[in-house]
């Protein structure tokens, strides 16, 4: 019976044994099995997750953020340890126990299916295990993943800390509204960093791993708090929490961003403009555009917050002063259904306004909706301003400024009352009008976005840092950045870098340059170029060319000077990468952008020299390394210990020199006299030197201004994006020249300015501005300009020194007498001289210039 016994025990024992080992073996094939080929975790020591791209400030404030996965590394010593017990107490409370994986829960949730029949089927993933999942396997939900991802769990416990494994889950993890990563997250929910959250913020944002779209602080708000308070009680009973910070948390209210409660992170940034997305496109373009919206760069930009505003103003409300000019109201931009707006429901119309796709960046202005029209006034509701008892009106006296003209451009009759314009579901554009005595309200006025567009680019001519940039009205309305990708003519603007070519080529400031007409057989026709004025004034010194902006005496220039040889200086300062040598292009014919050609301004004043333009100063990435750095000048002061007091580092420049410096200074002066008594004297006046140089194309379809103190460079262009005539009486002067104007004001008031530097190697001369002659040194009054010339070059005068670039002229051209400088206007005397094809023209006997007109480049 013994024997019997033990023998049945051996059998069992044996058979026990014999089914260990062979499940032992069935395991082991299992898991040879499913571990081949499977992913390399150690990968996972070297993670670099898809963060947020941020642009700051000169000053430091975020201004800008782009990404594709709205994310922001949080390193593990980093992560406060309320942070870490939540996701732990919500999602994996042994993890700090376990070795990847947990057989408790499995255990526990194979039971639960099993008991029942697979109705419930709860997870008994670690956060070990969704590591593994989210980083190196797919998501589905297959015996085999599973076991891969046990198996590679195992592996990187082995390989990873706790902390190391943490940190890449709590960064990973998508958490809703486009959140990934508990830090971005504290910030979309709750405008917060993670060290200032409270038990129940952080345990809300535990809560969400499992299923975000569940969770939703609004709609959801009933399950949100069950499973938040879920979360706390777990902190609690893993000792994580006091019952009575778990209690005073649990009966806390979820208040969220998404609940109207918090202001959110993106109010505290500027909307985004022309500055910030040429700054995205720049990058993009260096970096490669995915690395650019994952890396996790920091961009110091070197936009001035400041002049940015001025800048943004100052081309509006040069545009508007355009725009409202023509008084026209074109249909609106967005319609809203007027049945949806019946009613006295201010919270039905409020909704659907904010549904509307209409420009909200532009300062000073609100998004309106017609709701009635009255029989002389129209009663408005204002997006973000509250209704008062009354309402809020256009008045009939707002409208008669306009007629109405629809999409076909056919004209209506002026406007005598609000519904000869309006509508009653219009979506519109208002402003506050205001007193200026006291600033008190007087009505609401119409304002709509212009159809003429614009650029404005200002920077530092010494370092090329932009310190502003405007491409439109309105980067919501038109994200087309007319400062960097439009391409227009610039017309007169380009005249400077002809007269380079020339004062380069041993040409003076006081040579003199015939003024008469001139045709050429381009082989596609006869050209005849004219001055804007349809007049011509004879000879007159080469300042004069500038400051008149002489059509005639530019072409007869850069035929004597070549145009290869001009072309070869338009590529040098830039403003072409391939320019060509049509004459026609002296006069600014051939297209270019208003980044180049501000650029291009600035080495005049810098002294002639090279200096790229950038809106970056410096580029880190996400561990702060520098990846770019502008700036590449040379200080070697910089690296000793200390300097004696009152004595600043030197900062050697190492740029590549342009131009002669004296020919820079050359033609510096000549564009003041372009401010100070030529195309833009009326338009610009400001408190230090300033030098530059208008430009209007045939028709006025493009209109310029680019000018300079000693230390900065700006530029406005203004035209239709379809290009077309501006309209009688548009020039560069006139339109371009007050947006400069207001823009330097405050630059200046910032940034200083003073006398432009002059260069060694010359000598000063006493010149008379209209016929060039040198004149005593003692010599005084307004016709004198102290000309700069080469030591050892005297000024000539004489037929030596006059240039008719090949145009032949009749003998009998009248020198002009001084004092004359007005008598080019239609009705003063003048004489007739031949031209070079034996034709007669009317040369008026002074060097004066004619009204501004659209007729010719200018």
């Amino acid at each position: 019976m013994i024997r019997f016994t033990l023998g049945i025990f051996g059998a069992i024992f044996s058979w026990l044994t014999i089914g260990l080992v062979f499940a032992a073996l069935s395991i082991g094939a299992v898991l040879y099995m499913y571990s081949r080929d499977l992913p390399d975790h150690e990968t996972l020591a070297r993670y670099t997750p898809a963060t947020i791209s941020r642009i700051y400030s000169a000053e430091g404030e975020i201004v800008d953020e782009f990404a594709r996965e709205r994310r922001l590394f949080v390193a593990a010593e980093d992560v406060p340890d309320l942070v870490a017990h939540a996701f732990v107490s919500a999602e994996d409370r042994n993890f700090y126990e376990h070795d990847g994986y947990d057989p408790r829960a499995i255990g526990a949730a194979i039971v639960e299916a099993v008991r029942s029949r697979g109705r419930d089927v709860r997870g008994a993933s670690t956060i070990t295990q969704q590591v593994m999942k989210n980083f190196l396997l797919d998501g589905s939900r297959t015996v085999e993943r599973k076991v891969q991802e046990i198996i590679l769990a195992a592996r990187i416990e082995q390989t990873l800390s706790k902390d190391r494994i943490l940190e890449l889950y709590l960064n990973e993890i998508f958490l809703g509204q486009n959140s990934y990563g508990v830090a971005a997250a504290a910030q979309t929910y709750f405008n917060a960093s993670l060290g200032e959250l409270r038990p129940e913020q952080a345990a809300y944002l535990a809560a969400l791993p499992q299923a975000p779209s569940n969770f939703h602080p609004v709609r959801d708000y009933d399950r949100a708090i069950n499973r938040r308070n879920y979360v706390l009680r777990e902190m609690f009973e893993n000792g994580y929490l006091s019952r009575d910070e778990m209690e005073t948390a649990q009966a806390a209210p979820l208040e969220t961003v998404q609940g109207g409660h918090i202001e959110p992170f993106r109010a505290t940034v500027p909307p985004r403009n022309y500055f910030t997305d040429e700054i995205r496109r720049q990058l993009s373009v260096q970096f490669g555009e995915e690395e650019f919206f994952s890396g996790g760069y920091a961009v110091r930009a070197t936009m001035d917050e400041s002049l940015q505003q001025v800048a943004e103003v100052a081309l509006r409300r040069g545009l508007e002063r355009y725009d409202r000019a023509q008084g026209l109201w074109r249909e609106p931009l967005a319609v809203i259904d007027p049945a949806l707006l019946e009613g006295t429901d201010e919270e039905s119309w409020r909704a659907a306004l904010a549904d509307t796709d209409i420009a909200r960046d532009i300062e000073g202005w609100h998004v309106a909706v017609v709701l009635s029209v009255g029989e002389s006034s129209a009663r408005i509701g204002i997006e973000d301003v509250p209704e008062d008892e009354d309402g809020h009106f256009i008045p009939a006296e707002d409208v008669t400024w306009a007629r109405p003209v629809d999409a076909d451009g056919n004209r209506g009759n002026a406007a005598r009352v609000a519904g000869d314009l309006l509508d009653v579901g219009d979506v519109i554009h208002v402003r506050a009008m205001t007193s200026d005595s006291d600033g008190s309200f007087i009505r609401w006025t119409l304002r709509q976005i212009p159809e003429v567009q614009g650029g404005f680019m200002a920077m530092d001519v010494n370092t090329g840092r932009v310190l502003a940039m405007q491409g439109g009205f309105s980067y919501q309305y038109s994200v087309f950045n007319r400062a960097t990708q439009a391409t227009r003519q610039p017309g007169s603007s380009f005249k400077p870098f002809v007269y380079a070519a020339a004062l380069d080529s041993g040409y003076s400031p006081n040579t003199i340059v015939i003024d008469a007409p001139i045709e050429l057989d381009t082989g596609a026709g006869i050209w005849r170029p004219t001055n804007a004025s349809n007049q011509f004034y004879g000879p007159a010194p080469l300042r004069t060319g500038i400051v008149r902006s002489r059509n005639l005496m530019t072409v007869r220039l850069a035929q004597d000077v070549g145009m290869e040889t001009v072309a070869r200086y338009a590529e040098r300062f830039g403003v072409y990468d391939d320019a060509e040598t049509f004459l026609a292009n002296s006069l600014g014919s051939q297209e270019t952008t208003l980044f180049r050609m501000v650029a291009a301004y600035a080495m005049f004043a810098n002294g002639g020299e090279r200096v790229q333009p950038t809106l970056v100063d410096r580029v880190q990435d996400r561990f702060g390394g520098t990846v770019y750095r502008h700036d590449q000048r040379l200080c070697p002061d910089c690296e000793l210990a200390s300097l004696e007091p009152g004595v600043a580092p030197r900062i050697v420049s190492n740029r590549e020199r342009v131009i002669d410096p004296i020919t820079a200074y050359q033609l510096t002066s000549m564009m003041r006299g372009v401010v100070e008594r030529g195309t833009a004297s009326s338009t610009v006046n400001l408190p230090v030197p300033i030098a530059g140089k208008t430009g209007t194309t045939n028709d006025a379809r493009d209109v310029w201004f680019v000018g300079f103190s000693s230390n900065i460079a700006a530029g406005c262009y203004i035209g239709h994006d379809q290009p077309r005539p501006l309209g009688r009486g548009a020039s560069g002067g006139g339109m371009c020249g007050p947006v400069f104007n207001e823009f330097m004001q405050a630059a200046i008031e910032e940034y200083g300015g003073g006398p432009f530097r002059v260069p060694e190697g010359g000598v000063f001369y006493n010149i008379d501005r209209f016929s060039g002659q040198r004149l005593p040194d003692d010599a005084q009054g307004d016709h004198v300009v102290a000309e700069l010339f080469r030591q050892g070059e005297e000024p000539i005068y004489g037929l030596l020194a006059i240039v008719d670039g090949g145009f032949a002229m009749g003998s009998d051209l009248p020198m002009f007498a001084r004092g004359e400088e007005d008598a080019g206007e239609a009705g003063t005397t003048g004489r007739t001289v031949t031209t070079s094809t034996g034709d007669s023209a009317r040369v008026p006997t002074g060097t004066g210039f004619g009204t501004l007109s659209s007729g010719g480049l200018y």
